[in-house]
C-alpha cells in the first residue's frame, strides 16, 4: 500500500529574507517512517539539516506538542537549533497550531518555542507582519582540556578562541586537517571589535557530519553563551556568524547561577524565518 506523500517546506532560518540565514527542510509526517527512509530523504535534500515533525495527539500538555527529529546528510543529530526555529516558523505560519507556544519532544528532552511580538520592528518586518520566535535551549558547560588529552575530547564540540573576531572572519580553514581533529566539530570564536554592535563572532566547521562550514548553528551557541557571558561579564549577548551574515540575540542566566540551577537555559529571539520554498515529496516511499 502506497504511503501518504510528505508535505515539506524549505525555510531560511535566522533571517527575514530569502537566500540568507541557514536553510532547513521541514517535513510534516502523518505516519511513522523508518530511519533508512528518513536518512535517504535527508540525503536527497542535501542541505545541512532536515527535520521531521509528527504531531503527538494524546499529550497531557496544554500546549501543542510534536515529535521532532533532526538529520544531517550523513547521520541523525541529537540537538539542532536552526532546524528547530524553522520547524516552529512553519507551524506558526501555516496555521497548524493556534497558540503561541509549541513543545517539541526530542532526543534531548522537551524544547519549547514561543511566538513573541517584535518590540523593535523594522520597516521590512512591519510590511511582512514579522514576529519573533524565542527558543529555550539548555546550556552546554565548557571544560578546559590539555590539547594532548585526546581521549577526553573524542566526542566533544571543541572550541578555539582567537585573539579577535576579525581573525575569526579572516581565517582560512583546512578541512583535511579539521577532519583529523578529535570531537564532533570545531568552533572558532573571538571577541567582536569594540565599535561594532556585536559581542562575539564565531564560525563552526563540521566536516565529519557532511557540513564543511555551518552557516548558522544554535547548538554551539549553547556552549558559547555561558563562556562569553562569564568572560564579558554580561548575560545578554549579541552573536554574529559571518558565513551568511547572521545576527543572534542570546539571553542567558549569569554564570554564578548555573551552580544553583542545573536547568539554566539560553534563549534565542529571532525575526521569523523566511519560508522561501515549499512543495510536496512524492519520490520516496517506505
Amino acid at each position: 500500500m502506497a504511503k501518504t506523500p510528505v508535505k515539506y517546506y524549505v525555510v531560511d532560518a535566522f533571517t527575514n529574507s530569502a537566500f540568507k540565514g541557514n536553510p532547513a527542510a521541514v517535513c510534516l509526517l502523518e505516519e511513522e517512517r523508518d530511519e533508512k527512509w528518513l536518512q535517504a530523504l535527508t540525503a536527497e535534500f542535501n542541505i545541512s539539516e532536515t527535520c521531521y515533525l509528527t504531531r503527538i495527539i494524546d499529550s497531557a500538555s496544554p500546549n501543542h506538542r510534536f515529535r521532532l527529529r533532526w538529520f544531517t546528510p550523513v547521520a541523525e543529530a541529537k540537538l539542532r537549533g536552526h532546524a528547530t526555529l524553522a520547524s516552529a516558523h512553519t507551524l506558526f505560519t501555516t496555521g497548524l497550531v493556534n497558540s503561541d507556544i509549541i513543545e517539541f519532544d526530542t532526543s534531548s528532552g522537551i524544547l519549547t518555542a514561543e511566538k513573541v511580538p517584535d518590540v523593535n520592528p523594522t520597516h521590512v518586518s512591519k510590511i511582512q507582519n514579522c514576529f519573533l520566535i524565542e527558543l529555550n535551549f539548555p546550556t552546554i558547560p565548557i571544560t578546559e582540556f590539555n590539547s594532548a588529552d585526546v581521549s577526553a575530547i573524542s566526542n566533544a564540540l571543541n572550541m578555539v578562541v582567537l585573539t579577535s573576531g576579525k581573525s575569526v572572519i579572516e581565517m582560512k580553514p583546512q578541512f583535511d586537517e579539521i577532519l583529523k581533529c578529535p570531537g564532533r566539530g570545531l568552533i572558532f570564536s573571538g571577541v567582536a571589535p569594540p565599535d561594532s554592535e556585536f559581542d562575539f563572532i564565531s564560525r563552526f566547521f563540521c566536516p565529519k557530519y557532511g557540513i564543511n562550514e555551518v552557516m548558522c548553528c544554535t547548538i554551539f551557541r549553547c556552549a558559547l553563551a555561558p563562556y562569553w557571558s562569564e568572560k564579558l561579564g554580561k548575560c545578554d549577548l549579541i552573536a554574529y556568524q559571518e558565513r551568511r551574515e547572521v545576527k543572534v540575540e542570546v539571553h542567558g542566566r549569569p554564570a554564578d547561577a548555573k551552580a544553583k540551577d542545573v536547568a539554566a537555559e539560553s534563549s534565542w529571539k529571532e525575526c521569523s524565518a523566511n519560508a522561501g520554498k515549499d512543495g510536496h515529496s512524492h519520490g520516496l516511499h517506505g
